[in-house]
């Protein structure tokens, strides 16, 4: 009896969602804007986290992750300077970019998701919802979406003319399991 009983124990913790650890090292979090009709790129760093993935079952699933806004790096030292003041993403009172997934869903392609969950910048959080995909790699996972916001939802970069309302953000997170 005890016997089966654990079987049954270590039966349903395996069919439970998987704990996977983002790993900053692997990973890469990009952005594209327009800046005088030039095309700007830049990505962030310092990515922590936490992925709660079954693709079997994906309402046990969920994506907790964060950035530090510090890390914005566009390749221009003057330019990261400037992005990190008060106008732009203020590091100083709001150090961190996170987002919290609410609900995870499948799409008919095999191996491919759409999240829904908050995006918060500057202490503004805003619902979104966006494609990826999910790749077995050496036991964790490799995901990897892109999404449109609009940066003044965020309250960044003020009234800037010269600077686009859009940007894209690419995301690709290597997620060893824990």
């Amino acid at each position: 009896m005890i016997k089966a009983i654990l079987l049954t124990t270590v039966v349903l913790a395996g069919l439970q969602s998987q704990l996977f650890i983002p790993s900053d090292s692997g990973s890469s979090i990009k952005f594209k804007i327009k800046n005088l009709g030039i095309s700007v790129t830049g990505s962030f760093t310092g990515l922590k986290g936490k992925i709660q993935f079954d693709p079997a079952n994906l309402g046990k699933s969920s994506i907790e992750a964060t950035v530090e806004a510090s890390s914005v790096n566009t390749g221009i030292d003057l330019r990261d300077d400037h992005l990190r003041k008060e106008e732009y993403f203020n590091v100083k009172n709001y150090p961190q970019i996170r987002f919290v997934s609410s609900k995870l869903t499948k799409s008919s392609k095999a191996g491919n998701y759409l999240v829904t969950g908050n995006l918060t910048i500057r202490s503004v959080t805003k619902e979104i919802s966006f494609p990826f995909t999910a790749s077995p790699q050496n036991g964790g996972y490799l995901f990897k979406g892109e999404f449109k916001i609009n940066r003044r939802d965020f309250k960044v970069g003020g009234n800037s003319f010269t600077l686009s309302d859009n940007l894209m953000v690419q995301l690709s997170v290597l997620a060893p399991k824990e």
